[in-house]
């Protein structure tokens, strides 16, 4: 896929991968080493670190998503977002993409900051530093996966769900055998995605059940009238006297396709059934309108989730350095 294809059919995952490239640049031109950043650099630049990330800085939880640490790092993940972007935004449209994104990494980093601060208050752990997009990375990729399992096509195809469970498991399995991998990160991505995307799968099912239903509802009215006309000119075609007994109307049509006069009644029945139809149709896919506001709804609610985290962990932290004092 062209530079110029993956504009058009994904602007949001192009936008951000020029996001992760231009900020690399920015940061090599102002003098960062371009393969080992320093902590004072990265920190600088608006990496996660709990003590700034759980008191004054709360904006590092979306800024560190895309800081990378070192080239190697950005490729990695720059591969990894033009991977999945290309599939999964075309899939669930751009704005779901980039709440999906954003919230999955912000959620990647709230459980990175719960986890070091749980070691610290128990003697195992202390304070470090991440960044990268990876954890939005892998609420891209969970989401996916769901959508493998409710079977929602992309361009008339549909997820292999082995592949991207083998995908995401050598993804999880790599950052527990390599040290200074932020599993936390991967995992609280991983479980936001999970969540959103379950919401656009039902949305999904919501969806194909109502076209399922307008279907049958617009093939029954077809064959009964089918049905009816058959027999109609059956009737007329054997009662042939009849027919030229009887004097037309002059307000008859002829029908090219039948070649047989009818009255004007008649056509105005059909067009009944057809407005009939557009009634039905419209009424059928109202539930799937209605069921379209849950992936919002739920990706609001999680938003509400992530401010009380930080708050309850910001209060943990403010009150244990009081006690401290």
């Amino acid at each position: 896929m062209t530079i110029q294809q993956l504009l058009k059919t994904a602007p949001v995952t192009t936008l951000l991968l020029v996001s992760f490239i231009g900020l690399f640049i920015m940061q090599v031109l102002t003098g960062v080493d371009a393969n080992n950043p320093s902590t004072e650099a990265l920190l600088k630049w608006g990496a996660n670190a709990l003590p700034f990330t759980m008191g004054d800085d709360p904006w590092r939880l979306v800024s560190s998503a895309f800081l990378h640490i070192g080239l190697m790092h950005l490729l990695f993940n720059g591969f990894a977002m033009y991977f999945f972007g290309q599939i999964a935004e075309p899939m669930f449209g751009s704005a779901k993409f980039l709440a999906l994104f954003l919230l999955a990494a912000i959620g990647g980093n709230l459980l990175n900051s719960y986890v070091t601060w749980q070691g610290i208050l128990e003697g195992t752990g202390q304070p470090g530093i991440s960044a990268g997009a990876s954890g939005g990375i892998m609420g891209i990729g969970a989401a996916l996966l769901i959508a493998a399992v409710f079977k929602i096509s992309v361009n008339g195809l549909v997820l292999n769900l082995k592949s991207l469970i083998l995908i995401m498991g050598i993804n999880l399995v790599y950052g527990f055998a390599v040290p200074g991998i932020d599993n936390a990160g991967h995992i609280g991505g991983a479980i936001t995605g999970l969540i959103i995307a379950l919401a656009i799968g039902i949305v999904h099912r919501q969806r194909m059940a109502a076209i399922m239903q307008t279907v049958a509802i617009n093939q029954s009215p077809y064959q009964a009238n089918t049905q009816t006309t058959q027999n109609n000119y059956q009737t007329s075609y054997i009662d042939q006297s009849t027919i030229s007994n009887v004097d037309l109307d002059n307000n008859a049509h002829f029908d090219d396709d039948t070649g047989v006069n009818l009255p004007i009644n008649m056509n105005a029945n059909r067009v009944h059934i057809i407005d009939q139809e557009t009634i039905e149709q419209k009424t059928a896919v109202k539930p799937a309108f209605i069921w379209q506001l849950l992936p919002w709804l739920v990706m609001l609610l999680i938003s509400i989730g992530f401010v009380w985290w930080w708050q309850d962990i910001h209060q943990q932290i403010v009150q244990v350095l009081k006690a401290v004092e």
